[in-house]
């Protein structure tokens, strides 16, 4: 053991004449703590909110969708399926119709997003067919709504709606009306996402091709890859293997403003929860002085037998340095026990009527652990720097006359 880490233990072991600085030391090591597990909770609990969003988004849309630049929709959609099937990291791959329209029961109506595909293809490209919470995902003649939806028109499984398409029919004076068709409710499916259960419906691909006089044609093909985080490789490779005119869009890009807003948020959080341990550094900063005032006749004993004005900074910028170490892995291991507790038991519950989830979700990343210790280890290593640069200019005859 070196001298400079034995004084600096010395230092922070109470003694009888020192018992207020190790108060203030303690106090200083627990501000750490609180800052190191609030940060871990905190982005811990974030993470698993984005968790939530992403499997539900995936869930009810496909990791990658492919369009054409040329208008009027994608004639040839069944030479793109056959050519994406053939290509690596693709699992499956549907035709779709995508549509705003409006939708009427009898008792409400309201304006939506129509969804045309095909059933026994979509539950290879999504998980929609599992979020069914009433009847079926029968779409031969019938149609399924979100339960959002089915509430506020006030209906039911077997009950009957109207589907009214923007792109109507022309009549001979030049005029265009509405194509209006019944449909009956044969699904009612909930997601999570109140985006999707509030606004969405699917029918049969072929009934919305004649509903939107699309004849023959689609909005696109989705596509189910083998690993969906490497969707955006996949989509760029995909340009380049259908070419002009088609292109491909994955996941993340399609809610990038979501994703992105919850990023920012995270790492927000993470700078003003860092405010704590900056608290604590202040702690560290007055404790090292009020050592280094107490022990300036030590200081130039140490001097004066040969200790070297860098070996009196390590003694210093050790002592913050073990402060800042103690209270961030106890903070680390507090906040990784809260948060193993509430994902193992979830204590913590949130009202499912306003939140997509009934408990608090916790999705713990080791980096992150990680980046929180390294961060307060830092912070008090630069609170440590004043103290003992001051304790390293002490002259040595002076220190130890006054």
């Amino acid at each position: 053991m070196s001298y400079e880490f034995y004084i600096a233990k010395r230092y922070l072991t109470a003694r009888k004449r020192s018992k207020f600085i190790s108060l203030i030391t303690l106090i200083s090591v627990g501000g750490v703590l609180v800052g190191v597990a609030a940060l871990v909770i905190v982005l811990s609990v974030m993470n698993g909110f984005e968790t939530e969003v992403r499997s539900r988004i995936i869930g009810t849309t496909s990791h990658i969708t492919v369009y054409s630049m040329e208008g009027g929709g994608m004639a040839d959609y069944s030479l793109v399926i056959e050519k994406v099937e053939k290509f690596k990291d693709v699992v499956a791959a549907s035709p779709f119709i995508f549509f705003k329209a409006a939708i009427a029961s009898a008792t409400a109506s309201d304006g939506i997003a129509v969804r045309g595909v095909l059933p026994q293809k979509e539950v290879e490209v999504t998980n929609i067919g599992e979020k069914i919470k009433s009847g079926a995902f029968d779409l031969r003649n019938g149609i399924c709504l979100g339960s959002d939806l089915a509430e506020e028109l006030r209906v039911s499984v077997g009950d009957q709606v109207n589907l009214f398409s923007l792109e109507g029919e022309e009549m001979e004076s030049g005029l265009s009306v509405p194509k209006v068709t019944k449909f009956k409710v044969t699904g009612i499916f909930e997601t999570g996402m109140y985006e999707y259960d509030s606004q969405l419906a699917l029918i049969s691909l072929d009934k919305a091709q004649k509903l939107f006089n699309l004849k023959g044609r689609v909005s696109g093909v989705e596509i189910r890859t083998k690993d969906y985080y490497q969707a955006g490789r996949i989509a760029n490779e995909l340009d380049e293997y259908l070419g002009f005119p088609y292109y491909a869009v994955d996941w993340m890009h399609q809610h990038k403003n979501l994703f992105s807003w919850m990023k920012i948020e995270k790492w927000s959080m993470f700078l003003i929860l860092c405010l704590i341990i900056l608290v604590a550094a202040f702690n560290i900063i007055s404790t090292l002085i009020m050592v280094v005032m107490e022990k300036t006749k030590e200081i130039g004993i140490l001097k004066s037998m040969g200790a070297t004005p860098q070996g009196i900074r390590h003694i210093f910028l050790i002592e913050g340095l073990v402060v800042g170490a103690v209270g961030a892995v106890l903070g680390s291991g507090i906040g990784y026990g809260l948060c193993w507790a509430q994902e193992t038991f979830k204590f913590i519950s949130l009202p499912s009527q306003i939140y997509f989830i009934n408990s608090l979700p916790i999705d713990m990343h080791p980096l992150d652990f990680i980046l929180v210790v390294l961060a307060s280890l830092g912070i008090c290593t630069l609170a440590s720097l004043y103290p003992a640069y001051k304790a390293a200019r002490l002259v040595p005859v002076e220190a130890i006359r006054y």
